[in-house]
């Protein structure tokens, strides 16, 4: 069965953000995902892990002007620069925290964003990410949650990782997002969990713990299995309430966390 990770940025955040690592490990997680580890130094996040026997399996690329309505940038044109200084710098994380996998977020349609800038970015990430053995990942996601988000559909996430053509670049295929852009995540498993780096959960219409009141997780969870599927699942969800009290959905599902 594949293995979770919690996602620090979601879960646990009734807590200082440091002190997230040993709640997740208290709850029996053994990876641990987060969207930007940039605020704090990488040798304290390093020791967080190491104290409590985690991996860290994920984080993104520097998104840009976030506060100011950035979604990223891997996809617009004129900031090749700063697309390099911010691979530059999360490759550096990822090397001191030992993390195999980082996410370039495409930005927003609006804001300018080519399939040629994002196809070039690309490939100069996964260039550069392959001597440290890192795959660069793309994900579509849906529009409800991020308005105007460029890549939404996992057919051209499929396109672009062809045309880009490195093979330490992979999907990251969420499932959430999936069931809110397109539906058929069954079909989306089958299709595309071959191309999946790394798989995320949440439940859907309001982004909670995993259930099976909507799209049915058991099953997913169990077709994530069957097709050999050996990497990580994110719990990027956010809590209905604090996050321990919500951990009863993995049995619930017919999972366990480690």
């Amino acid at each position: 069965m594949p293995r979770f990770a919690a996602n620090l940025s979601f879960l646990f955040a009734e807590l200082p953000f440091l002190d997230r690592f040993e709640a997740a490990a208290r709850a029996g997680f053994k990876g641990v995902e987060v969207m930007f580890p940039y605020a704090v130094p990488a040798d304290e996040i390093k020791a967080r892990l190491e104290a409590n026997g985690l991996s860290l399996v994920l984080f993104n690329l520097p998104p840009g002007h976030w506060d100011k309505g950035e979604r990223g940038f891997a996809a617009l044109p004129g900031r090749e620069d700063e697309f390099a200084s911010a691979v530059d710098l999360a490759l550096r994380y990822a090397e001191a925290l030992g993390c195999p996998r980082l996410h370039a977020m495409a930005g927003l349609a609006n804001h300018g964003a080519t399939r040629e800038a994002y196809v070039a970015n690309l490939r100069l990430a996964a260039e550069w990410a392959a001597p440290l053995g890192v795959d660069i990942l793309i994900e579509p996601i849906n529009t409800r949650d991020m308005p105007g988000y460029f890549l939404t559909r996992t057919a051209d996430a499929r396109d672009v990782l062809d045309e880009v053509a490195a093979p330490n670049l992979g999907l990251q295929l969420d499932l959430y997002h999936r069931h809110l852009m397109e539906g058929d995540v069954e079909g989306a498993i089958r299709e595309f969990v071959s191309r999946a780096r790394h798989i995320q959960c949440a439940d859907p219409p309001d982004r909670g713990e995993p259930s099976n009141a909507i799209v049915d997780y058991t099953r997913l969870f169990a077709l994530i299995d069957r097709a050999g599927y050996a990497g990580w699942i994110g719990c990027e969800y956010k809590p209905r309430g604090e996050t321990q009290a919500g951990l009863s959905w993995p049995a619930a599902c017919g999972v366990g966390l480690g």
